[in-house]
């Protein structure tokens, strides 16, 4: 029998060894702020210790969105975005982890929500999904594991691609490209991530952890670890953020008008 606990930004479903994260912002498109990053940290924190849990799956509320990214209208108003260590969702810089994570994109990942779905260990995604990294239109840079991880997911002139435009790849794109494991028909995002679930709840726990961590390790040695965690010291991103552009874009998205970049 499975229990759900219901938090403020988030529930929480235990089922058997399995660990479902909902988002739960839909009136927002299930975007994160400062409050809902930590609250995340917490669960994954949670599940990361409890050793009757084998696998997670995190997906978002409704089948408009997995999650639109950080709430940009919101930081707009406080000016400021605090997160905790572990990253967007408390997930996209735990390099820690070693349990399977499993992401179900039901609509849109965009911004942090893509850099959400990047740091899981499978992806599955809708037929209606789509896949952005739109920062540099807000001013902004994707450097929670954006910037890092789709290189070397899917190789560098196609991440370019995408990083340097902020366009948006539709689903079956993403599946060509090798973003993502595999396609679903619309709504039915969660109940595929639960059948590859229980593929991967047949094996065993500890060889699975060990699995992650040896493959995690090969694509992610220490000096990309340390480059992730630095981002923000490298010179151009430093100029970014003290830059004009950097409270003007996410203003300009706010305020629905065309922004006035510095130069």
């Amino acid at each position: 029998m499975s229990q759900t606990t219901r938090h403020q930004f988030c529930s929480v479903e235990r089922d058997g060894p399995l660990t479902i994260v909902t988002l739960e912002r839909p009136e927002v498109m299930n975007a994160l702020h400062s409050e809902a990053d930590f609250e995340l940290a917490a669960v994954w924190d949670a599940f990361a210790a409890d050793d009757r849990q084998v696998a997670a799956i995190v997906t978002g509320a409704g089948e408009r969105a997995f999650c639109a990214g950080n709430d940009l209208k919101l930081q707009a108003a406080r000016g400021s975005r605090e997160r905790p260590a572990s990253g967007f969702g408390g997930l996209t810089t735990r390099f820690d982890l070693f349990k399977p994570v499993i992401a179900a994109v039901n609509g849109v990942a965009m911004g942090g929500g893509f850099e959400l779905a990047l740091s899981c260990d499978i992806i599955i995604a809708a037929e209606n999904a789509s896949f952005a990294l739109p920062e540099p239109k807000v001013g902004l840079a994707a450097l929670l594991g954006g910037a890092q991880f789709l290189p070397r997911a899917i190789g560098l002139p196609r991440a370019m691609g995408v990083l340097l435009t902020g366009r948006t790849v539709p689903a079956a794109e993403a599946l060509q490209l090798g973003i993502v494991t595999a396609l679903a028909p619309q709504g039915q995002a969660l109940a595929h991530a639960r059948a590859w679930a229980q593929q991967v709840l047949a094996c065993s726990p500890l060889a699975l952890q060990a699995t992650k961590q040896m493959a995690r390790f090969s694509a992610h040695d220490e000096a990309f670890v340390q480059t992730v965690r630095g981002a923000r010291q490298l010179p151009a991103v430093a100029r970014a953020r003290a830059g004009a552009d950097w409270t003007e874009g996410p203003r300009a998205f706010a305020e629905k008008r065309k922004p006035n970049w510095s130069v």
